[in-house]
Parts: C-alpha cells; structure tokens; sequence
C-alpha cells in the first residue's frame, strides 16, 4: 500500500571503502551536512557477511542477508536476485516507481562475474574504468557523477536512484589508507555535493530523502575482507521527511537502507519480500 504523496523521492548514494574512523580528520562538508540535518552512525557487517564489497552492496540493495541473496563474494554468481532484488528493480517492475542507477563496477550493472546486481532499473548507466588504477577509477567516478547530474536534470519524474563511486576503495587497494586514500574520500565528498546541488535543483515540490552509505573499512595497508573491527565497521547517514535532525537510530543494519526507501516512499513491503531491515528509526511524517 501506498501512503506517501507523490512527491517522496529517494537518492543512495553508496561509496565504497569509506573508513569511519578517519572522517572526523577529514574535509567532507557535504557527507557532514546530510549527518547535521538526519544523523550519520556506524553499521557493523554482521558475522554472516564477508567484509567484500558484493555482499555487502547485495545486502544494501536489497534488504536481505547473504543466506537469502546467495552474494557471498565479489562474484555474484548463484545470487537469488530473481526472489530478492534490488530496490531498484523493485520499484519499477512492481511499483509502478521510476528509477535508475549509475556506477562503474560492472558487477553491479552488465552481466559479468554473476551480475547484474542492478538488473532492470528504469535507466542504467555504466561507466567503464579505462584502467584497473585509483587515477582511472577517479576518472571513471567522476563520469558517473556527470552521467547522475544529467539524469538528474531531466525534466521527467524520478522516484529513486542508486549512485556508485568506487574510487576509495580501489585507491585503499593500491595505496594504502594514507594520504591519497583521504584525499579521494574528500574528493567523494565533493561529487556528493555535486548530486545534492542537482537534487535542489529539481522541481521544488519534490521532498528527497538522501541516504550516503559505505559498505566495509580498511586495513591501514589497504585490504579488507577479514573480521577486524577496522574491516567490519561501515556506516550510514541519512536526511530527509522523517528523519529529525541528531535523532539517531538505536541500531543499523546495511540491510535497512532498501527496507528505508521503501518506507520513504510510502510502499509497504509485501510480507512475501521477507525483508531483513527495517526502516531507520520511527518514520511518521513522510512527505509533509
């Protein structure tokens, strides 16, 4: 059932590798921002989870674990997204909802290495990194950003996206979590910005609700995937209708974020969708 008006709308933005830990040494006035007017909090990957990026945006997108999303690693071979998919998917195929996704992981949009994760959103768009190398992943992030401001400026409706930016991740990959690593954190700061700015450009009856979230940490010499707590700590910061500025919810889950988008446009999930999350927090006046 629907109880949103038709102006609910909902931006994710997902960007990988992002260590909680080194944010508050950082220049990030945009990720800040969105935490001053909602909150921003930790999420642990639970047990269950292996701390590599597939699972764990699996779980992000669709509200359900990896013993439901068959995702257990960064190849998504024998996932179950055909009983569990993405919110982008989702809304549009059994919503009626408008929607897109735009990154440059081609796991999460073409059909390589067990994917797409994103299988059928009202728009796609995949941006291909020129090389495997945190110079060509900023390039390619910085493409996305182009391609999500353009879809953004649209005169056509949109209900919800999915924005991807990789090039933390992979530049933790290479380099480790020193300066080159903080540095492309703030520039992933700046392209946030830059997709708000297209958001408060949209037409002013439309009320966003913005969701930034990362899916793992970081060793210091860059890698994760293992149970340390560097590695297993994500986060989650979120603004919008509903979300009263510095309430923050008592506990998070990576699989909250989709049961989140649902609930902020007003859909209540069908008992049969089995959701694992649930929305953050008490969301009583969505849209006013």
């Amino acid at each position: 059932m629907d109880t949103a008006p038709d102006t609910a709308r909902v931006l994710v933005v997902g960007i990988d590798g992002v260590r909680l830990d080194l944010l508050p040494e950082l220049d990030t006035p945009h990720l800040d921002g969105t935490a001053r007017a909602g909150f921003l909090a930790p999420v642990e990957v639970d047990d269950a989870t292996p701390t590599m990026s597939g699972p764990c945006w699996t779980t992000v997108v669709t509200g359900v674990g990896v013993a439901k999303h068959g995702v257990w690693g960064n190849r998504l071979d024998g996932n179950r997204l055909d009983v569990f998919p993405d919110f982008t998917t989702r809304l549009a195929a059994e919503c009626g909802r408008r929607t897109f996704a735009v990154g440059a992981w081609a796991p999460l949009f073409l059909a390589q290495q067990g994917g797409p994760l994103f299988v059928s959103p009202t728009r796609l768009a995949y941006v291909a990194p020129r090389a495997d190398t945190p110079e060509a992943w900023e390039e390619a992030d910085e493409r996305v950003t182009v391609e999500a401001e353009h879809l953004l400026g649209l005169d056509e409706v949109l209900h919800a996206g999915f924005v991807y930016l990789g090039a933390v991740d992979e530049t933790a990959h290479f380099l480790g979590c020193g300066e080159e690593y903080r540095r492309s954190i703030e520039t992933a700061d700046r392209r946030l910005g830059r997709l708000l700015g297209a958001l408060r450009r949209r037409p002013p009856h439309e009320r966003w609700t913005v969701v930034v979230v990362t899916d793992h940490g970081h060793r210091d010499e860059g890698g994760h995937g293992g149970r340390s707590a560097l590695e297993r700590t994500a986060w989650i910061a979120a603004c919008g209708p509903g979300l009263p500025a510095g309430e923050v919810p008592p506990a998070l889950h990576h699989a909250d974020v989709a049961a989140h988008v649902y609930t902020a446009l007003g859909i209540a999930p069908d008992p049969h969708w089995t959701l694992d999350g649930v929305p953050f927090g008490a969301v009583t006046t969505l849209g006013v």
